[in-house]
C-alpha cells in the first residue's frame, strides 16, 4: 500500500501515541516499579514501535512489481509474477508483516520473492 507522507506519518504518530498512552497506563497501575520491570515495559514497547516503523517503510516503498520477472535459480528462465503474498521475515527490529511481489517458475516448481 503505497501512500504519501502525510498518511504515513498519522498512522504512524498515532502508533507513537498509542505506546505513550500503554507506557502511561502501565505506569499509572504499577506501584514502585524495579528498574528491572521499567526496562522490560520500555523494551516491549520500544520493539511493537520499531516493528510498526519497519513495516511503514517497507510498504510505503514505490516499486513493489519488478518488470521483468527473475530468472528461475535453476532453469534460468523468466519466473511468473503471481501478485502480493505475505511475508514475515525475521528483521532486526522483530517481526514485520507486509506484503511483497512474489514470482513462481512453472517448470521447476520454486517460488521467489525479490529481494528490495
Amino acid at each position: 500500500m503505497s501512500s504519501t507522507r502525510g498518511q504515513s506519518k498519522a498512522r504512524l504518530m498515532k502508533q507513537a501515541e498509542n505506546v505513550i498512552d500503554e507506557l502511561l497506563d502501565w505506569r499509572d497501575m504499577t506501584t514502585e516499579p524495579n528498574l528491572t520491570e521499567i526496562e522490560g515495559i520500555v523494551l516491549e514497547l520500544r520493539k511493537r514501535f520499531g516493528e510498526e516503523l519497519a513495516k511503514e517503510t517497507i510498504e510505503g516503498q514505490k516499486a513493489k512489481q519488478l518488470v521483468r520477472g527473475p530468472p528461475c535459480p535453476k532453469c534460468k528462465k523468466e519466473m511468473r509474477y503471481k501478485g502480493q503474498k505475505k511475508v514475515n521475515p525475521q528483521t532486526w527490529v522483530g517481526d514485520v508483516r507486509f506484503e511483497r511481489g512474489y514470482y513462481h517458475c512453472a517448470e521447476c516448481k520454486v517460488g521467489f520473492f525479490p529481494s528490495g
